[in-house]
């Protein structure tokens, strides 16, 4: 095996393993911060809520 077929076989295998741990990546992170979104919305929601039930009342 000479020094070049080192080098293709290195950059074959990193960039298999690259391409793996990007999707790795992406499945831990994908709605991530959607839910701190979500909770302010669901906030304001309630508290708007509750305004127009005083209101009513």
């Amino acid at each position: 095996m000479s020094h070049f077929d080192i080098g293709v076989c290195s950059a074959f295998w990193l960039t298999i393993l690259s391409a793996l741990l990007c999707v790795i990546y992406g499945l831990i992170n994908w709605n991530k911060g959607d839910e701190e979104s979500n909770e302010i919305l669901l906030k304001k929601w309630a508290d708007e809520e509750k305004e127009l039930n005083e209101e009513l009342l």
